[in-house]
């Protein structure tokens, strides 16, 4: 049996009184390891399970753990000092010290959490590290809040109301540093939230907490979801992300006549501001509270509205969320349709904003938020030089997209800056991820934005720049396709094969080889197929980088030769990068070297004229490559070959390396052939687990494969179709 896992955080039947008053109930709560968001109504007892945690009230009974140790009764001091941090409610943030100054009392030498990675966690400290408490936002000031807290090297992290009185740009900046922290390995958060968004987004699981008792602890999803269990439980009438605005009409549409409520009238009524007179409460000498301080405390309740159960099982599903990415500043509007379309569909649709104005933002995702992933922080972003700019927030948009787990779905719009800033993002999710791109740039040659990924472009006809008949159309259709691909993914999940995936090469001329090799594997092997057309080889080999191909029998390297002599299917400089990142062991051959890719007959650039050239179709033309060529080619291949840290056979096949490289047929050059094999004995550094292969055979040959097919059992061992179904191995489909 397996040993039962501490929890981090072990609270179980705490009692808390204030003077007669009891206030907290019984508590049980068991925080296992990462994020754990405590949501509940004013006057639940939330901030005072967070005080007793940290021994600043004393416990009536019950037992506070801490990795197995009680820290019931103890000092808070020592408490702290055993791994516990607070940020409490309120920031209380010291008005004259800086920011440096308030980061250095705190430091503690040797610690995990050096004041540098304070810096690069929360870049807009840095920028603000002379100025002092006073002149802090209230963002800002909660970055310090948690930046001090972490200082003190905790492994726990309590944060009590964290986004409290915030603006909703800062809100999703403080929503990004929790999610953040709770990727760290060596720091978990107990967060209390009244901002259920924000509990839910953070947590994969929330506990709710009533009348000083933990009532449940559920889904984040299902919460999310579900407004009348918001409203019965926690009092809750609006998230953050919630744009209702009343319905149009004369008069209070939540009136009726009389001066009360029509009971008809609850599905239609707008949101209201709900004043309080009294804010806090009244004493004998108490004196008339001021206008202002009564319009910061009213509240907003806005009413649920009534969904269809299937729209929220369908999100519920999902877990997840299509992001809608672009710049709001100059296609605010545009992209707001998009979202709202796809919030139509029944999911979950929240506003990237790749804006590097600097401005501020209404979206989910405000700019700064996503500045901050950059690896010298937003200040390398919003720069005021609109080309550096563009690329860094593309960079930076990349790399939050990296950090999230929550995307099943991404969509974009615009012309070639808002495709230049959303695509990189795109390309670094996993192939199936549902990605599209409204754009005007979708009718040419879009290779430079999908390059291996499994980007869908719909051109924009018009240029994306306000609503009208056409952009209102492309951009429905757009917000359809993206939303009726991710509710197909959520109601039919992606299966998993239970064979490992082994990714190959192959052109029209090296078929035959490649046909006999996949019909010896497919039992045991998921067979992959990558056409050798440039982004076909980095094709294969982004998904050797993100771990969805087991091995790789790469029998058609023509792509070098094309990036040689300058044909049009040119492999890049990262040919065979994956395979030496890896270590994957690799099978190899000079498949389709004999041959250079141009278009039709007429595009045949005028220098190689005189050359041989063959007509594989109308739109194709093939050039036959020199020996000064191949031994170029076989040069740049064995550099490549020895950089190699796993095993290598690497095939020479003697009597031909295409179809068309036979005696009598229009390739056959032995000459060409042994200054490529030649070249490549001369360059490669042969070692027992690296080897040049000389075979008499043709690529296509049944003795080739033969050989070929031995050389890749030989260095792949026959999988474990058990196994693999047991660790749910293989790729999705």
């Amino acid at each position: 049996m397996a040993e039962r896992r501490i929890p981090v955080l072990d609270v179980r039947g705490l009692h808390v009184r204030y003077g007669q008053s009891p206030v907290l109930h019984g508590v049980d709560l068991a925080l296992d390891r990462g994020v754990l968001s405590l949501v509940g109504r004013n006057g639940m007892g939330k901030t005072t399970l967070c005080n007793a945690i940290m021994g600043l009230i004393p416990a009536t009974s019950g037992t506070v753990s801490f990795r197995g140790r009680t820290v019931t009764g103890l000092p808070t001091a020592e408490i702290a000092r055993a791994g516990i941090g607070y940020v409490p409610q309120g920031r209380r943030i010291w008005r004259s010290l800086t920011v440096d100054e308030h980061l250095r009392l705190a430091a503690r030498p040797g610690g995990n959490w050096p004041i540098d990675r304070i810096y690069s966690t929360f870049p807009r400290l840095a920028e603000r590290r002379a100025h002092a408490g006073r002149h802090l936002s209230g963002g800002e000031q909660q970055m310090l809040a948690i930046g001090r807290a972490l200082l003190l090297d905790p492994s726990l992290l309590l944060m009590d109301e964290p986004t409290e009185g915030l603006a909703p740009m800062i809100v999703h900046q403080v929503e990004e540093m929790l999610i953040r922290l709770g990727e760290d390995d060596d720091v978990d958060v107990l967060v209390i939230e009244q901002n259920i968004g924000v509990a839910c987004r953070v947590s994969p699981e929330v506990a709710i907490m009533v009348n000083g008792r933990i009532n449940r602890i559920m889904d984040s999803g299902a919460l999310a979801s579900d407004r009348e269990l918001q409203q019965t439980l926690l009092g809750v009438g609006r998230h953050d992300d919630d744009t209702t605005t009343p319905e149009s009409g004369s008069g209070d549409p939540t009136s009726a006549p009389g001066g009360g409520r029509s009971p008809d009238s609850a599905g239609a009524r707008g949101p209201r501001r709900i004043y309080l007179s009294n804010p806090s409460l009244p004493t004998r000498w108490s004196r008339p509270v001021p206008v202002q301080l009564i319009e910061r405390s009213a509240r907003t309740e806005t009413p649920v509205r009534e969904r269809l159960p299937v729209r929220r099982s369908r999100l519920a599903r999902s877990r997840g969320t299509v992001y809608v990415a672009g710049t709001l500043d100059t296609k605010g509007r545009e992209l707001r349709f998009l979202r709202d379309r796809i919030r139509t569909a029944g999911l979950d649709a929240r506003l990237a904003d790749l804006s590097t104005a600097g401005g501020p933002s209404g979206a989910d995702v405000p700019p700064h938020a996503i500045a901050g992933y950059h690896p010298r922080g937003a200040s390398a972003v919003f720069t005021g030089d609109r080309g550096r700019s563009v690329a860094a927030m593309a960079e930076a948009f990349r790399r939050w997209t990296l950090s999230r787990d929550d995307i099943v779905g991404m969509i974009g719009a615009g012309g070639s800056g808002a495709t230049a800033l959303v695509a990189p993002a795109m390309r670094s999710l996993p192939v199936g991820v549902p990605k599209l791109i409204v754009s005007t740039v979708a009718s040419g040659d879009v290779g430079q934005y999908v390059g291996p990924a499994d980007i869908l472009m719909l051109h924009a006809v018009a240029d994306v720049q306000g609503l009208n008949a056409i952009t209102r159309d492309i951009l429905a259709n757009g917000a359809a396709a993206i939303a009726g691909m991710v509710a197909t993914r959520i109601r039919e999940p992606p299966q998993f094969d239970v064979r490992p995936a082994v990714g190959l090469t192959m052109f029209g001329v090296t078929t035959p080889c490649v046909q006999q090799i996949t019909a010896a594997l497919e039992a045991d092997w998921d067979c992959l197929v990558f056409h050798a057309t440039g982004t076909g080889g980095r094709c294969m080999e982004h998904l050797l980088d993100s771990g969805r191909l087991s091995a790789v029998i790469d029998i058609t390297t023509t792509e070098v030769a094309d990036m040689i002599a300058g044909g049009v299917f040119a492999a890049d400089e990262d040919r065979f990068g994956a395979v030496i990142r890896s270590g994957t062991p690799y099978v190899g051959a000079c498949g389709a070297l004999d041959m250079v890719n141009f278009g039709a007959m007429e595009a045949v650039p005028d220098r190689y004229r005189g050359r041989l050239l063959h007509p594989h179709n109308p739109q194709v033309t093939l050039m036959r490559t020199t020996p000064e060529e191949n031994a170029a080619a076989g040069r740049w291949i064995g550099g490549r070959l020895n950089e190699m840290t796993g095993p290598v056979r690497f095939f020479l096949p003697e009597g031909g390396v295409s179809m068309l490289d036979r005696p009598e047929d229009a390739f056959w050059d032995p000459e060409a052939d042994r200054a490529l094999f030649t070249a490549l004995e001369e360059t490669v550094r042969q070692t027992p687990d690296r080897q040049l292969v000389r075979t008499p055979a043709n690529v296509n040959d049944p003795e080739f494969v033969a050989e070929a097919l031995a050389a890749f059992r030989a260095l792949n061992a026959k999988p474990d179709r058990r196994a693999a179904a047991a660790a749910g191995g293989g790729r999705t489909g």
